[in-house]
């Protein structure tokens, strides 16, 4: 009976593949991505929200929403808080521009209400079509450029220079001696293809951290999470900035990067498991979760690169993504624990997911310099300017400017030169304060 029932609305035969290997994708897929846990609250953290909502919000997001694309678009993606839109969302959104998070949690729901219209409308393919793939490479780049600064900055590998801006931390703190240790395990963990390997880092990561010295275990309190801070998260949303100019820039910018990043994540997933008329169904779903992540109260989810993991493993149907997401409400019961790992133990993570997304790089065509130095300038002005928005900004404007210069107008779209026009006015009002 039960058979008939996963038959009946994940269509397992269809798809070639059994409740047992969807399970063991799902889960797979669950130790992939459970860090996520960690590291998002803790980036949400450093935005001002209250670390214990932050994890609650991270968790039922998570939860949802891979239970929103499992049911409804039938497909194995797992849908989480994206890596470096978090960093934008944190950094940029609120630690640049200066929003409180309560405006930046609206600017996320504003920024999925208009990724849900162009979800649900003919003007997705507009859109992906009028941006060049050079400046879409760029971006992606640019975070992962991004999120390995945040790595070395928050392992202390990386510091503030005497003598220059940036210089090498103290090699002799235990703090920096547990991150590289940590980092070296996670090296020869996600090189060797080891499952659930971010998981294992974090756990090794607490561990080396405890022999230094640098945690300490008898924090660790059952009794010390506070469900009620999530009071201040849910539905806390404040839309007292919306006159602000900075306001709409953060919903420009993040709308941005969320579609951008999420056409190209779902349309190679769909594709790796041979069902491409699953696409639309799929991006709406992640149009819908970007939508609630504002209402949960965290930054915006993304179609993880994780997925990879699950599909590798057999998961072809959206039962995959259910048991993800069940898997996540469980993670429920070890919050207490995810309170105390360290950033030594989480930023091997975050350098390790910057070069993998640094691998982008390849795909841009040197040949044309049109085409490469834009982007270039987007991956180099994104981390040395701490704010992706900027960087963003830069090779926007750039990009019709050298097409202009050399003759190659008609090369630029309309909705691009409209793009780049937002972007400078925006520096416009900057120079202006």
């Amino acid at each position: 009976m039960k058979q008939s029932i996963f038959e009946k609305i994940f269509q397992l035969s269809e798809s070639g593949t059994t409740v047992k290997r969807e399970i063991l994708a799902g889960s797979v897929s669950y130790f992939t991505i459970v860090y996520i846990i960690v590291v998002n609250s803790m980036i949400l953290a450093e935005a001002g929200i209250p670390l214990d909502g932050a994890i609650i919000a991270t968790i039922l997001l998570s939860a949802v929403s891979c239970l929103l694309m499992g049911f409804w678009a039938n497909v194995p993606i797992i849908l989480v808080p994206g890596m470096g839109i978090n960093a934008l969302f944190a950094y940029t959104m609120v630690g640049s521009m200066g929003l409180s998070w309560q405006a930046a949690l609206a600017a996320v729901f504003v920024s999925g209400l208009i990724f849900v219209f162009v979800a649900f409308s003919p003007f997705s393919k507009v859109l992906s079509d009028s941006i060049p793939n050079s400046l879409k490479e760029g971006i992606t780049v640019g975070l992962g450029l991004f999120l390995m600064f945040l790595g070395l900055e928050k392992g202390g590998l990386i510091t503030k220079g005497e003598t220059s801006m940036i210089a090498l931390g103290n090699l002799g703190n235990p703090d920096v001696i547990v991150t590289v240790l940590t980092l070296l395990i996670a090296l020869v963990l996600f090189i060797r293809n080891i499952q659930g390997s971010f998981l294992i880092t974090i756990i090794a990561g607490c561990i080396i951290a405890f022999l230094f010295g640098t945690i300490d275990f008898s924090e660790l309190s059952f009794g010390g999470m506070d469900p009620g801070a999530y009071k201040e998260v849910f539905f806390s949303m404040s839309f007292m900035e919306l006159g602000k100019f900075e306001f709409w820039i953060a919903v420009f910018s993040l709308t941005m990067v969320i579609i951008f990043e999420n056409i190209g994540l779902v349309h190679g997933h769909v594709n790796s498991i041979k069902r491409p008329e699953r696409y639309q169904k799929a991006f709406r779903a992640t149009g819908v979760s970007v939508l609630l992540s504002g209402v949960f109260g965290s930054s915006p989810t993304v179609a993880t690169v994780e997925t990879a993991a699950g599909v590798a493993s057999g998961g072809r149907t959206g039962f995959t993504s259910v048991v993800t997401g069940l898997l996540f409400l469980l993670s429920m019961l070890f919050i207490p624990v995810i309170k105390i790992i360290p950033d030594s133990a989480i930023a091997p993570i975050l350098i390790i997911i910057g070069i993998l997304m640094l691998e982008n790089i390849k795909h841009l065509d040197f040949s044309d310099l049109s085409e490469s130095i834009p982007a270039i300038m987007i991956i180099a002005m994104i981390p040395f300017t701490y704010s992706i928005a900027d960087g963003m900004a830069v090779g926007f404007v750039l990009y019709p400017f050298l097409k202009v210069m050399l003759g190659k107008a008609k090369q630029v779209s309309i909705v691009m030169y409209s793009i780049a026009a937002l972007f400078l006015v925006y520096f416009v009002f900057q120079v202006l304060g």
